[in-house]
């Protein structure tokens, strides 16, 4: 009887795990930043405890469409996805800005092409991928230049297609990223990049969002990986020769992005990545609805309904918006 006890006991503490550790799926995207490293260092795994499912996606929609779901907590998307998400009413909120797109995305135009302005390219053909970054900064050019859409031929291309038609000599202009952006840049001239849009009053980003229930419930968990990533950061805007050439860390943002090590360099310079003061300022997740992101977020949702994206506009972008556990890592 007291074998039969005793090994019901033993049973029971097997069944029992002594630690139950946490798990938390993360979605992420092909960009080049220096969050890379935090993933391929696995510092923010050693710092918490947590265990980090990292599922790579092949876009923002993807991303979306996951955390929707309930199988990922934490995700990279764009301005355009997740205004997108908001307006749809998913419970996520945004807090923390990846990276500006600054000179990632620019609208070249080809050399010949007689165009030397965006007021030039009425009556030209100008490739874009639609409903993305790009062409919510396309139709913004051709706001400020006095353009109607319908003053020019806008396609609608993916990018390996803007590529191709480019090399064909179909189109006279595009408004796109990397790689494709490299590739017309090599015959082109760039007439104006998101960077630039962006100061003139409407801008784009990539950024990560997060479910707030899992937020509310991992707080520690949220101001240790906003610390990783701008630490990660800092030392990017501090030394970026560090991220150059044969290094550790050129190597975890190509084999993490699934890129080019070669690439790398040239990828990053493009990127602006914001500081934990500018991360909390107005100028991004601070201001409430004023602030920066939720201003961006406002903005394209209204391009995506003007597209037939949408149905609905969300009342305040600035709810689904945080500078929380940036405030917090500050202190």
């Amino acid at each position: 009887m007291k074998r039969f006890v005793a090994g019901l006991a033993l049973a029971l503490v097997a069944a029992v795990p002594a630690f139950a550790q946490k798990t938390v799926t993360f979605a992420y995207q092909d960009m080049m930043n220096p969050f890379r490293w935090v993933q391929q260092s696995q510092e923010l795994e050693k710092a918490t405890g947590y265990k980090i499912n990292w599922r790579q996606f092949g876009g923002g929609g993807d991303v979306i469409r996951a955390m929707a779901s309930g199988d990922v907590q934490l995700g990279e998307a764009g301005s355009a996805p997740i205004a997108t998400a908001v307006s749809q009413g998913l419970d996520v909120e945004l807090f923390w800005i990846l990276e500006d797109i600054a000179a990632a995305e620019a609208l070249v135009a080809r050399n010949g092409s007689g165009v030397n302005s965006v007021a030039d390219l009425k009556g030209k053909k100008v490739a874009t991928p639609f409903v993305s970054t790009s062409h919510f900064h396309l139709m913004y050019a051709l706001e400020l230049a006095g353009l109607k859409p319908s003053d020019l031929q806008v396609i609608n291309m993916r990018p390996p297609e803007i590529a191709a038609a480019w090399s064909r000599g179909d189109i006279d202009a595009a408004f796109i990223w990397d790689p494709a952006l490299a590739t017309v840049k090599k015959s082109g001239k760039v007439l104006v990049t998101s960077g630039e849009l962006c100061k003139k009053g409407k801008c784009t980003f990539d950024g990560l969002i997060v479910s707030k229930k899992f937020a509310r419930e991992n707080p520690e968990f949220m101001v240790a990986l906003v610390k990783s990533i701008a630490k990660a950061d800092g030392d990017y805007r501090a030394n970026p020769r560090g991220w150059t050439g044969n290094t550790e860390k050129v190597a975890a943002v190509a084999k993490w992005s699934g890129g080019k090590t070669e690439d790398v360099d040239a990828a990053m310079a493009l990127y602006y990545f914001p500081s934990l003061a500018e991360q909390a300022s107005p100028a991004w997740l601070g201001g409430g609805a004023g602030g920066g992101a939720a201003k961006a977020l406002a903005d394209t949702a209204k391009f995506l309904k003007d597209q037939g994206r949408i149905q609905e506009v969300a009342k305040d972008y600035g709810a689904a918006v945080t500078p929380e556990f940036v405030q917090k890592a500050m202190k």
